[in-house]
């Protein structure tokens, strides 16, 4: 981006799933927008990502649900393995009611990114600071190459380390006592997987497998934080995977085959960090014509696997209340009824968010084997609030 100032409607900051899907979903109701992603490519850290139905209704929704059905096999079922000394015992996995897949997340962003002007995303921009106009209370975005955009509507999605979440007074996210680490292997001839969603556990590691193809398999791991995991370490193949071998000893020889043959490239280890729930019922998400979505607005841990999905029908439901506000605007009102149309996103996610956000940290306290009250805790929270633990994917965002 060559000039020093300039003017935009609206301006998305982050060019993750959520801001190319914001973006998406805000074309296809006739809006355009400008995209910022400070990487110089699309990332797609995490390799994989586990779209359950209520994803896919927001996919169905944006138009690309379709073209990525062909690059994933459905799961249709689940086994939950629990590992004691080297012996394994099976029982039923409960799915949600409805489709479930494995996405490679390159493929996701590629058929997000297809359906986008190629004008409208920029990529190697870095937002590094914003402040409201005194004069016009619209947004001022800097970049670090100095740009100032004058925009009417700023979305942040860029993520857990958002700036715009700062500006609109989100909290900062918290430090989990659990890392992940996630991986794709590749198979010459066909895997023997199946079609199976595979759930392991074994006192502080949970493994799940899924197969994305009839080639390719997903993994993740999660286990308790070392010091080495939050150190320059986290980045090198080597240890990850001597740290995740070390993790599943005792466990079935093909897992264990399964996470030798990953290929580094394929391969991350993240600390994970979130947003607390209570944080989440009384943060304001919005600052004049500044809103946040996706991380910025929910970052949770991946117990339940709804990062992706929670930003999509993030995108669904902001396009379609800012489009019916805009229509409006024409006739004059423009901030106040973009603030209007903002609100009303916020007061649809809020609650949605918030038993995400609950969830997944009762969830994780479950799996916390290094303090027995804070198990009990998040055991009984399970128990006691969440009765049908996939309910969450009965969730349905609406129509754009």
């Amino acid at each position: 981006m060559n000039v020093s100032e300039q003017e935009q409607d609206i301006v998305i900051v982050g060019g993750g799933i959520c801001g190319l899907a914001t973006a998406l979903a805000l074309r296809r109701k006739g809006i355009k927008s400008m995209v910022l992603e400070r990487s110089e490519t699309l990332r797609a850290a995490g390799v994989g990502i586990i779209m359950q139905p209520n994803g896919w209704r927001a996919l169905d929704q944006l138009g690309v649900a379709a073209k990525l059905r062909q690059t994933c096999t459905e799961i249709p079922s689940g086994v939950f393995i629990s590992v004691a000394e080297g012996k394994c015992r099976e029982s039923e996995l409960p799915l949600g009611k409805g489709e479930l897949r494995c996405l490679k997340r390159m493929e996701l962003m590629k058929a997000l990114t297809e359906e986008l002007p190629v004008e409208s995303v920029y990529l190697g921009c870095r937002a590094v600071s914003i402040v409201l106009d005194p004069l016009t209370s619209n947004p001022l975005l800097q970049l670090h190459d100095g740009t100032l955009i004058k925009a009417k509507i700023v979305i942040g999605c860029d993520g857990v380390n958002s700036i715009i979440s700062k500006f609109v007074g989100v909290n900062s996210p918290k430090l989990f006592s659990r890392c992940a680490t996630r991986g794709f292997t590749y198979y010459e001839g066909a895997h023997s997987f199946g079609d199976k969603f595979r759930f392991y556990s074994s006192n502080d590691v949970t493994l799940g497998q899924l197969p994305v193809t009839d080639k390719l398999v997903y993994w993740f791991l999660t286990r308790v934080l070392t010091s080495q995991d939050l150190s320059d370490a986290k980045k090198d193949p080597t240890y990850i995977t001597k740290a995740s071998l070390e993790a599943i000893k005792g466990f079935p020889e093909e897992i264990v085959e399964l996470v030798k043959n990953t290929e580094p490239k394929a391969l991350y280890l993240t600390e994970l960090r979130y947003r607390a729930p209570w944080d989440l019922v009384r943060a304001k998400f919005r600052k004049g014509t500044v809103v946040v979505a996706g991380d910025a607005m929910h970052a949770i841990c991946p117990f339940i696997s709804q990062g992706g999905g929670a930003s999509l029908e993030d995108a669904v439901v902001l396009a379609r209340c800012l489009s019916e506000k805009l229509k409006q605007a024409t006739e004059g009102g423009g901030n106040r009824l973009v603030e209007e149309a903002l609100d009303e996103y916020v007061r649809e996610r809020r609650m949605r968010v918030f038993w995400l956000s609950l969830q997944t940290y009762f969830m994780g306290l479950a799996q916390d084997n290094t303090s027995k009250v804070k198990k009990a805790l998040g055991i009984a929270g399970l128990i006691l609030v969440f009765g049908d633990q996939r309910s969450h994917t009965d969730y349905d965002c609406g129509r754009l």
